[in-house]
């Protein structure tokens, strides 16, 4: 089935009911500490909480006013992780985190604009992603990808978010035809009810469980920052959408205040202001140690020249 959250992504708020709540634990880990929380899974009619899935993280929410702390897809269900219990039958009021939300659809619907011009301008198939907390990357199949590609690619980006692209969502039947046309790394095992297709008009057509802008846009824009050697003869291609971008330029720009006034010097002399740093700190380090051996020479003759000194010698500094 299609969850509301797939079929409405901007809902922020829903009135359901809950199906059933059972005790349970969930395992989590916090800054590199395991734990293990005891709550419940609780199942509503329907939600507009995304599960975990298509390289998506989770929503985060409230059931009234009781956290969501993991929602995952079981087979045709969204199975809701909270602290404590609900009334089965009880109608309550489903709320989503908008700017994790958000954040997510932007990235999402990156991740298939940027795969889908990747594919058309260069033939670079896309094997993997992953929708990181920070930045997102982008596994593409090839070796390796020219400067040159990167920008054109990026231009090619911005220019479709700026002619405001629509993008639909369609549910066809698994055995309908135009199936087979679309862009797809296969489905879940599990997987139950209509296949649902991302369009992003004249561009794309992905088969995708994630929640999507409506128009490109909605993206704001997306900035690629490089690519890094990936697995097997591949390249990881790392991006930014939407504002993540808007948040790394402050980011940028607050650390280049920063170094602004600690190297006395503009933003376009950071880097020869610091290679100068660095030359001047290793000089500074082969000087101290050359002094510190000229020193021992000296007090070792010292040592030696005392006519009351006596067997041992220590010199601590």
């Amino acid at each position: 089935m299609a969850f509301q959250c797939q079929r409405d992504c901007y809902l922020k708020e829903f009135v359901t009911s809950v199906v059933s709540c059972c005790p349970a634990e969930l395992k989590r880990e916090i800054n590199g500490k395991k734990e293990t929380l005891k709550g419940f899974n609780v199942k509503l009619q329907d939600t507009i909480l995304f599960p975990e899935g298509g390289g998506q993280p989770d929503d985060h929410g409230l059931i009234g006013d009781v956290p969501v702390l993991r929602v995952t897809r079981q087979g045709p269900d969204a199975v809701h992780f909270v602290g404590s219990p609900l009334e089965a039958g009880q109608e309550v009021t489903v709320k989503v985190e908008w700017g994790r939300r958000f954040d997510h659809m932007q990235q999402h619907s990156g991740q298939h604009l940027i795969s889908a011009l990747a594919d058309t301008m260069f033939g670079y198939k896309t094997t993997s992603w992953e929708l990181g907390r920070q930045r997102s990357v982008i596994e593409l199949d090839t070796p390796s990808m020219k400067p040159t590609q990167l920008q054109a690619l990026e231009e090619a980006i911005n220019e479709k978010i700026r002619a405001c692209v629509p993008v639909t969502v369609q549910l066809l039947s698994i055995d309908d035809p135009a199936v087979e046309k679309v862009r797809s790394r296969g489905l879940p095992e599990d997987h139950a009810g209509p296949i649902r297709i991302i369009d992003i008009e004249g561009i794309d057509e992905n088969m995708c469980c994630g929640t999507h802008v409506s128009n490109l846009s909605h993206l704001q824009v997306i900035k690629l920052l490089g690519t890094d050697k990936g697995k097997k003869n591949k390249t990881n291609l790392i991006f930014l959408a939407g504002n993540r971008v808007l948040k790394y330029a402050e980011k940028s720009f607050s650390t280049e205040r920063s170094l602004v006034s600690l190297l006395k010097t503009g933003a376009d002399e950071h880097v020869e202001a610091v290679d100068k740093l660095q030359k001047s700190v290793k000089l500074l380090q082969k000087t101290n140690l050359s002094l510190l051996r000229d020193m021992a020479v000296l007090i070792a003759q010292s040592f030696k020249n005392d006519p009351q000194r006596g067997n041992f010698f220590s010199l601590h500094k």
